[in-house]
Order: structure tokens, then C-alpha cells, then sequence
């Protein structure tokens, strides 16, 4: 960001009206998922059910669910259900001599939280192209407290799931099935680290200082050759000296200290 634009100079010209999404309440969420259990296609799972072990090479979020239910008596406050959809890739191995099948794998789990996301008498429509009104999804209405309300937004930041633990079921006998046709589990345990919101849209009054101008013209990146765009990049040096547990290497300290008793010899 140019530094005329993140440091405004002087008094703020006027006050302007915007439309913003409040935040009313949020927490935390570090979950440890313990065995996990994932399904898979059929043509996926046959190789599972033949597989000598198993290993998980990444897990991710694909989608993430909301149900949003006011809690009764408590005005203000909402039950809100996340639902986590997750994938998992995972390398299928028959022996240790042989390479790997991929398969891919699909689970869900769902928390509940109950947060405040204060009250909301009115519905909210916003204009689309082509001048039409439509209802936002969580703008729906409800018989609430015997008037009309809106329910809030709920929202989830999460960061990349971690895989901690990863096990392949033993093949347990079925009804109606023999031994060798059962089909093999997958459990995962996984950790997520996540913050979950309730918010709705407000008019906000903020000081205004001036029009964001860019502070730069756009760098051009169609001209001159591939070489010659690959020359103007700096150095990586970074990347061949990785740095240990300590970011810091006290490198700034000592060279500090150094510094400081060059000019006393001097």
C-alpha cells in the first residue's frame, strides 16, 4: 500500500455514511476430531479393503455448512451449527515394493456454539443487475418472539487442517457378507484451529480523509523476454538458509553489540 495512502495527513475532510458488516460476538475453536471415520467410492474402497497400510498426504475443507436457530429465552442469542465438510487424499500402498493408489476420501463433522448476534426487526433486500430485489439467505425472516426478525451472518475463518493420526480398520464380519467382501474403515484424527462469527450489515459513520489515488503505475509484464523477466526476480537466498526454531538468531543484537564496541575502540 503506497504510504500517502495508509498514513492520511491533517483533518478528515467529512463524515461519510457506510455499510459494513458488524461483528456482535465471536470465539475460538482448537478441535481434535479423534477417528474421524471417511467413505469413499466403491471403486476407492475396494482398493482400501485390499491395502497393506495406508498414508494420509493432505486434508482439506471443501465446504462449510451454517444453521442458525434463535435460542428461546434468551433474546439476542443464536444456536449456531458448523458444519465441516472435509477431503482427504491418501495413498493406498499393497506392499512395500509396489507404488501407490490415490484415493480420495469425504467426512463431516458439526459443532455447535451459541453466540449473540442482537436483534433484527426488519428484512434486508439488496438491488441486483437488472434493477431486481431479492432476500439475502440469512435474511429469510422468522416467527421470532411473536414479530418479524432476521436472522444474523454467520461466519469461519479456519486454518489448514492438520492431520495427526491416520487408521485403517481391521476387516470386521457383517451381516450378510463374508470375511473377504467386508469393507475396511478409515479413521483420521485431525486437528482444526477456527474462529467462528455472528455479524450484520450496519450503516457505520467514519471520518473520511480522501479518494484512495494509487500511489504507482501498474509494472508492465507482457514486454521484454521470459529470460529477461526472470533476471529482474531477487535471489531466493532465503530459501537455501532455513532458519531454525529461533526466527530471530539474535542477528540484530549481535550485530547491535558489534557495532557498539567498534565505536568505543574507536
Amino acid at each position: 500500500m503506497n504510504e500517502a495512502n495508509s498514513r492520511p495527513s491533517g483533518q478528515f475532510r467529512e463524515a461519510c455514511c457506510v455499510d459494513a458488516m458488524r461483528i456482535f460476538d465471536s470465539c475460538s475453536s482448537q478441535d481434535c476430531l479423534e477417528d474421524l471415520q471417511f467413505s469413499f467410492a466403491s471403486s476407492d474402497q475396494q482398493l482400501i479393503d485390499q491395502a497393506a497400510y495406508i498414508k494420509t498426504q493432505s486434508i482439506d475443507v471443501t465446504d462449510v455448512d451454517f444453521v442458525i436457530t434463535p435460542v428461546a429465552f434468551n433474546k439476542g442469542f443464536y444456536s449456531v451449527d458448523v458444519t465441516y465438510n472435509f477431503r482427504a487424499q491418501i495413498e493406498v500402498y499393497e506392499g512395500d515394493s509396489t507404488p501407490p493408489d490415490v484415493v480420495y476420501g469425504t467426512a463431516s463433522f458439526t459443532k455447535k456454539v451459541i453466540l449473540f448476534g442482537s436483534d433484527g426487526g426488519t428484512q434486508r433486500f439488496d438491488s441486483v443487475v437488472g434493477s431486481a430485489s431479492v432476500n439475502e439467505p440469512q435474511s429469510s425472516g422468522c416467527a421470532c418472539c411473536n414479530s418479524l426478525c432476521t436472522l444474523p451472518t454467520a461466519s469461519v475463518n479456519i486454518a489448514s487442517p492438520m492431520c495427526l493420526d491416520t487408521k485403517l480398520g481391521s476387516p470386521a464380519p457383517q451381516s450378510g457378507c463374508q470375511s473377504a467382501q467386508c469393507e475396511r474403515g478409515v479413521y483420521i484424527t485431525i486437528g482444526i484451529f477456527a474462529i467462528i462469527s455472528l455479524s450484520r450489515p450496519v450503516p457505520l459513520m467514519v471520518p473520511v480523509y480522501d479518494y484512495c489515488v494509487p500511489g504507482r503505475e501498474c509494472d508492465p509484464t507482457t514486454d521484454g523476454s521470459p529470460c529477461q523477466m526472470f533476471e529482474s526476480i531477487d535471489f531466493p537466498t532465503n530459501e537455501f538458509f532455513p532458519r531454525g526454531l529461533d526466527t530471530s538468531c539474535g542477528c540484530d543484537n549481535n550485530t547491535a553489540d558489534t557495532q557498539q564496541k567498534n565505536d568505543k575502540r574507536k
